[in-house]
């Protein structure tokens, strides 16, 4: 007998987490615009200045695993708003830091909410069938650059006026605003609604008797697949946590852009990397039909091709702004290809009620290297300031991000050995489920 479950209607869904992320996101990168008028009021060096984006990845690390258990045990929609509203508190207080001890410790507090995404995904995964993730995930990713571009306008012109702390005092308002609306708005459904194999049986209440269970975390470390996606995700995420915290010194210190030049130069190729999500989502979703490593192939080639571009691009000569301009866009455009893949990955080869830990296994990798990003970055430019390099900024940026892409080229390429095997074993656990529960609606 199959029972009613309230859901939110998928488009509202998308309207609240899109625009969650958004704001989230552009709260959580508009700090780097405003570097320099930061790095001023407390006189930073470039290690210090990497060690505000590090404090905030560690404390996210470590509250990855935290959020994974209680989305996989407890309603996602009401957690969701929890981390929304800490979202705020958290930047309210970087706001009121009147030193640089309280400030990068206010800033690592923000690392609490910037963990909580694994529920989200989780939440998406159970609305949306594997056959367009891919393409919803990327949607959903395009906040990512955009946020990175409104933080950008905001910072070149909202903080101009009013200066760096009025502003977060605006963008955490809108986080505790936020945390209303997802409260009473999104609901959470039963976990493995949208599988294929479920669609005779949603619904039913047998559906939400799979639930998380510690012994199902030591199957998921099991798998090839994700063992080799969570040693990607490690370096997948140096160059975006580089680039984000160094891009925008670089080019006004290093290439000696003004603001206007830096906007000129960043819009467009923030909206090009913007393109990069979605189409490298769909991409994916193609190629997936066809062959079940068609999203680890998108993925891989997304990360060389980046490796190569950035290589070209950052040896373009410093008075050559236009083919920079126009190099840095076509680069930007493959630079997001494997991360709304790599999303869909995950949720292809795992359960239902377990892909909030395992999502949350991978960003707690992720957040461990890309902890170590701005501040090695930052490291290494001072490093090659010291040893009379004339574009240290730029050349740690280029070491970072090409040493990595390669190393999650090569291993996306043993991925894509394993995961046929790794999806057909899920489908076949769910095929039995399925199977099992409509003998026991037939017995009734």
């Amino acid at each position: 007998m199959k029972s009613k479950t309230k859901s939110t209607n998928k488009t509202l869904l998308l309207i609240i987490l899109f625009s969650f992320m958004l704001l989230h996101q552009t709260d959580k990168l508009l700090i780097n615009p405003m570097g320099e008028m930061i790095i001023n009021e407390f006189g930073l060096t470039d290690t210090q200045w990497g060690s505000v984006a590090t404090a905030a990845l560690i404390v996210g690390a470590i509250f990855y695993p935290i959020w994974g258990y209680l989305y996989d045990r407890f309603p996602r929609g009401k957690l969701l708003a929890l981390a929304s509203l800490i979202w705020g508190s958290t930047t309210w207080l970087s706001a009121i830091a009147p030193t640089f001890s309280l400030f990068i410790a206010s800033r690592a507090s923000t690392g609490i909410d910037d963990s909580s995404y694994p529920g989200l995904y989780s939440l998406i995964a159970d609305y949306f069938a594997p056959k367009v993730r891919g393409k919803i995930f990327g949607l959903l990713q395009i906040t990512m650059p955009l946020g990175y571009m409104a933080g950008l306008v905001l910072s070149m012109t909202v903080a101009v006026e009013i200066g760096w702390r009025k502003l977060f005092y605006i963008t955490g308002g809108l986080g505790i605003l936020l945390s209303i609306i997802i409260f009473f708005f999104v609901k959470d459904i039963p976990r493995g609604t949208s599988e294929p194999e479920m669609q005779d049986v949603k619904d039913v209440p047998e559906l939400q008797k799979f639930h998380f269970e510690w012994s199902k975390v030591k199957d998921i470390l099991k798998k090839p697949s994700l063992i080799f996606m969570y040693l990607q995700g490690f370096f997948g995420v140096f160059p975006w946590n580089t680039i984000v915290a160094f891009i925008f010194i670089y080019l006004g210190q290093e290439r000696g852009y003004s603001d206007t030049q830096v906007l000129m130069t960043m819009a467009p190729a923030i909206l090009i990397l913007a393109l990069g999500y979605p189409i490298g989502g769909m991409l994916g979703d193609h190629f997936f039909a066809k062959n079940k490593k068609g999203r680890v192939y998108v993925s891989m080639i997304g990360v060389l091709l980046g490796a190569l571009l950035l290589y070209i691009t950052l040896n373009i000569p410093v008075e050559n702004t236009t083919l920079f301009g126009i190099m840095l866009a076509i680069t930007a455009f493959f630079i997001p290809f494997a991360s709304p893949n790599v999303t869909s990955i995950v949720n292809d080869i795992t359960l239902p009620e377990m892909r909030s830990t395992a999502m949350a296994i991978q960003y707690f990798i992720e957040s461990s290297g890309a902890a170590l990003a701005p501040l090695l970055t930052g490291i290494i430019s001072d490093a090659l300031r010291a040893a009379g390099n004339p574009y240290p900024r730029g050349n740690a940026i280029l070491i970072i991000c090409t040493s990595a892409w390669l190393l999650c080229g090569i291993f996306f390429f043993i991925t894509s050995k394993f995961i046929d095997k790794d999806i057909n074993s899920l489908h076949e656990t769910l095929q039995e489920r399925a199977a099992a529960i409509t003998a026991g609606e037939s017995n009734e």
